[in-house]
């Protein structure tokens, strides 16, 4: 079963049509889209679209949820899933580690950093526990974050600080999302780091009203201020990542974060059930495990001769041991190369395409309060907003009975969500559009 990188490219280019991603099908690249530019432009995304088996008669704008699996992932798990049914025991001790290893260099790749530094996890919330949890934090240190950020990451520096005796500060990250700006938010955040600051905890896209912080500007105002204290006694910048990641051009050496946490099964639209963590090395100096990995040689190494681990944490260190849904984790390269046929530039211009079009005609409702800034620095793929008269679970779900699949944030102050990716089209976002005006009359 030959299921690497070059495989996986060349059938993914094949299915979409190689012409405009620029890989051989081997019987001549596929034929050039007739039509004007926008035309060749649409129809190279009907091909995207083409790869995934959701339902035709409606509108999906809830990727940021769950993801559908496009098809050469789908036919990746599947083949994975039967040769382990059919040779359980030796699939696994044969193919475990290669299989592994060739995830670990996809998202090495993807995100250009080296596979060493990336463990492997089951979710965003998975990733965030285990870094916070794993910081060496000491009474009287403390942890800022935002009123805005989300239920993860508030109970797991609540957990984490009941533990260590540091302290967790909460600040409002804005007043008023009609006025915020890359610099007003990167100094709200700076001009909080107090001398006992240790980390810094923030999301790069917030799930509740979609807005988008400047998370280089917070990096480098960070590197300033740690010039100035030892290495102990630096700020570390932990990042909950998942909503941009996949849908913003970014890897992790120009985000400046130390710890970068995301689920794979979003915006990627990887296999359900997988996530990843990716750390600076400050980032590892600072970790400490709290699962027991299977990976890392030096822990087996220590246990086995009585004695504690050496060195600093890793990748393969801070991986969570156990069993596994190992289809899912092998297909994740699988997942990765087909964002790569694409491209992340290509991807990260559609989802704000489509965005910007949705935040355009939503603005235009007399009964609609948009909560989504309408610039691309400030925003991704999540558009947030209100219906007069309706609360946001009763306006999804008159959205969803007109065929509208849309969300609803679960926080205190509750918006309704429609997140646009690249399976979408401009006829979805018209559609739902049409559907949101006609609530005005409900």
């Amino acid at each position: 079963m030959d299921l690497d990188r070059r495989t996986v490219l060349a059938r993914t280019a094949c299915a979409l049509g190689a012409g405009s991603i620029g890989v051989s099908c081997g019987q001549g690249e596929g034929a050039a889209v007739a039509g004007d530019a926008r035309a060749a432009w649409e129809a190279y995304w009907a091909g995207i679209r083409r790869q995934f088996p959701l339902s035709p008669d409606e509108v999906h704008l809830s990727a940021m949820l769950i993801a559908a699996h496009p098809e050469p992932v789908r036919r990746a798990i599947e083949a994975f899933r039967r040769e382990l049914d059919a040779r359980p025991a030796s699939f696994l001790e044969d193919n475990n580690g290669r299989l592994r290893g060739e995830a670990l260099a996809a998202a090495g790749r993807y995100m250009g950093v080296d596979p060493r530094d990336i463990a492997l996890t089951d979710s965003t919330t998975m990733g965030v526990a285990m870094v916070y949890h794993g910081l060496m934090l000491r009474p009287g240190e403390e942890v800022l974050t935002t009123d805005q950020d989300y239920y993860v990451t508030h109970e797991s520096l609540r957990l984490a600080a009941a533990r260590s005796g540091a302290r967790v500060r909460r600040i409002a990250l804005f007043e008023d999302i009609r006025q915020v700006s890359p610099d007003m938010l990167a100094d709200r955040v700076l001009r909080e780091v107090r001398p006992e600051t240790r980390v810094v905890a923030l999301t790069w896209v917030h799930s509740s009203t979609g807005l988008k912080i400047p998370v280089r500007g917070i990096a480098d105002g960070l590197a300033r201020i740690n010039a100035s204290r030892p290495p102990g006694s630096q700020v570390l910048f932990g990042l909950d990542g998942v909503h941009g990641f996949g849908n913003q051009n970014q890897m992790f050496g120009s985000l400046g974060c130390d710890f970068f946490m995301a689920g794979c099964h979003k915006w990627l639209f990887g296999p359900r059930g997988t996530g990843i963590v990716i750390a600076s090395p400050r980032g590892w100096a600072a970790l400490r495990p709290t699962i027991p990995s299977f990976i890392d040689g030096e822990s087996w190494s220590a246990w086995i001769a009585g004695r504690e681990p050496q060195g600093v944490a890793s990748g393969p260190r801070l991986t969570p041991g156990g069993f596994k849904p190992y289809e899912h984790q092998w297909a994740l390269a699988v997942a990765f190369a087909f964002h790569e046929s694409i491209g992340p530039q290509r991807i990260q211009a559609r989802t704000e395409e489509l965005a910007a079009q949705l935040k355009e005609g939503l603005a235009r409702m007399r009964h609609i309060t948009l909560h989504t800034p309408r610039r691309p620095e400030l925003s991704a793929g999540i558009v947030s907003f209100d219906v007069a008269g309706l609360s946001a679970d009763a306006a999804a779900d008159r959205l969803r009975q007109r065929r509208i699949v849309a969300s609803v944030a679960p926080y205190a102050t509750r918006h309704v969500r429609l997140t646009p990716c690249l399976y979408n089209s401009p006829a979805d976002i018209d559609r739902a559009l049409a559907e949101v005006r006609g609530l005005a009359a409900v």
